[in-house]
């Protein structure tokens, strides 16, 4: 990689971020759990590609750094599921309790 690719990708990351503030700091309050549970879930697709990634390279640094792309990414998943599932036990209908008959 010569100076002019490694430029490049430093600038697309800088305007990827810059990018990304601005769009979740647009998100109403009421809307960003939803939203960033959906978006951990996709986040699926990382853990495919950081799968590819650790069986192509090769050296310890590489494997090291693919095995914790896969751990970190599964964590995210996972944590994405489990933060949807809470907002869901939240509009579930709670069971009432039995009301006690009348004794006379």
């Amino acid at each position: 990689m010569n100076g002019a690719d490694l430029l490049l990708g430093a600038y697309i990351f800088v305007l990827a971020i810059f990018v990304g503030n601005e769009v979740i700091s647009k998100v109403p309050t009421t809307l960003h759990t939803p939203l960033m549970s959906g978006a951990n879930a996709i986040h699926g697709i990382i853990v495919v590609g950081a799968m590819l990634v650790a069986t192509a390279v090769s050296g310890p640094v590489g494997i090291v750094l693919g095995f914790l792309g896969v751990v970190l990414g599964t964590i995210n998943v996972v944590g994405g599921f489990v933060v949807t599932d809470r907002m869901l036990q939240m509009f579930k209908a709670k069971p009432r309790a039995a009301k006690p008959a009348d004794k006379k």
